[in-house]
């Protein structure tokens, strides 16, 4: 079953929400929070900023061979 999810900006203080038929009789959370509006730009600098620090942890492995043998020589 799918989850629904909603996000709103709500003109008034209820909200009427369709469920799809397979929760009717079911047990379901329903959770309001407030959500803050998502910048694009956000978004692309958390980005820029987790590449940057992802990218000091990369290994060149071109020149890398596995070696089975020597994997499972216990010797």
């Amino acid at each position: 079953m799918e989850p629904v999810r909603k996000i709103i900006v709500p003109t008034t203080d209820s909200y009427m929400l369709n469920l799809p038929k397979e929760m009717v009789g079911k047990q379901i959370e329903v959770t309001a929070v407030e959500v803050s509006p998502t910048n694009p730009t956000d978004i692309d600098t958390r980005m820029q900023k987790l590449n940057d620090s992802l990218s000091k942890l990369k290994v060149d492995l071109t020149n890398w061979k596995f070696d089975r043998n020597e994997a499972n020589n216990y010797d």
